[in-house]
């Protein structure tokens, strides 16, 4: 099969595209040929791509890439709940080889039937993101109907999901993006935009609820300051991992696979409550261009395999 894979650390430069061999499922594990996979731009910076869960290096090759749509092909002992050819989507191991390849191996219980009005492309890049938000806004920060929220990034994969939920869920949402995206970000529900490009939000914003931030560096450190009292913040930076500032530490969150939770927001994305928006489509033998860029909205997306009509 074709494969991105990673033989040494860094950045994008160490993507290739090459050769690798099929997989094959273990107990408790299904193999799944991948038709899309969500592109997380920041994922060569995250712990799991390079460490094992004893925080030892993890060997090479690695494959990144932990979210896609795709077939159920093969299935090992004791995996249930799922059939040869279904169509499912969903989310692989963070610490285990990813979709960016023909085939990924996953578990049962990380993948949902993917509904014939959802397309693979959307599919593909709702379960890191659409989790995130959910987990993030509900879970860790307690979201009410009535609270004021501010999120950072709300045109970015987690961001158009966090803003949409939020509003659903009865919040005044106020969200940061840049001018080419403020119509936008409107448009799927924040009621207040601001351009981190001209505007320091910290200037025009105050007495927040909840504070979702998914930029880090300098935004995060500045996001305290904004928070009501008893106000909450919650961020899925990067930085978070390694910072020395305990209430950073307390307030990051790594999201979780949860097939209740992706069950419900497929529901929402059915209904037409939640709407996910593909940024760039890229082949399998680009997907390296969606790590050195980010899109300019929702969440790049690589092509795989067309799904059987």
């Amino acid at each position: 099969m074709k494969a991105i894979r990673i033989h040494e650390r860094g950045g994008p430069e160490v993507l290739r595209y090459e050769d690798a061999p099929v997989p094959k499922p273990g107990a408790g594990e299904i193999l799944v040929r991948v038709h899309a996979a969500g592109v997380t731009h920041g994922e060569l910076e995250w712990f799991p791509t390079w460490f094992t869960r004893l925080s030892q290096p993890r060997p090479f090759p690695v494959t990144p890439g932990h979210e896609f749509a795709g077939e159920v092909v093969e299935i090992g002992e004791n995996a249930r709940g799922v059939a040869v050819g279904d169509q499912v989507f969903g989310l692989s191991d963070w610490f285990c080889n990813g979709a960016l390849a023909e085939y990924c191996i996953t578990r049962p219980d990380f993948v949902i039937p993917r509904p014939d009005s959802i397309d693979v492309l959307s599919a593909a890049i709702t379960p890191i993101s659409a989790l995130t938000a959910w987990q993030g806004l509900i879970h860790r920060g307690r979201l009410a109907s009535g609270n004021r929220v501010l999120i950072h990034g709300g045109a970015g994969g987690v961001g158009q999901f966090a803003v949409q939920i939020a509003r659903w869920r009865g919040a005044h949402v106020i969200a940061t993006c840049s001018s080419h995206n403020e119509s936008y970000v409107r448009e799927i529900g924040a009621h207040e935009t601001i351009d981190y490009h001209t505007v320091n939000f910290e200037s025009v914003v105050s007495e927040v609820d909840l504070v979702l931030d998914t930029v880090g560096g300098e935004t995060l450190n500045r996001s305290w300051q904004v928070l009501a009292p008893g106000g909450r913040l919650v961020t899925i930076s990067n930085d978070a991992m390694t910072s020395k500032d305990l209430r950073v530490r307390e307030a990051s969150f790594i999201v979780e696979p949860d097939r209740t939770q992706l069950e419900d927001l497929t529901g929402w994305i059915v209904e037409g409550i939640l709407k996910p928006v593909v940024d760039r489509v890229l082949p399998l033998s680009r997907a390296r261009e969606a790590y050195e860029t980010k899109g300019k909205r929702g969440k790049s997306v690589v092509q795989i395999a067309q799904p059987p009509r």
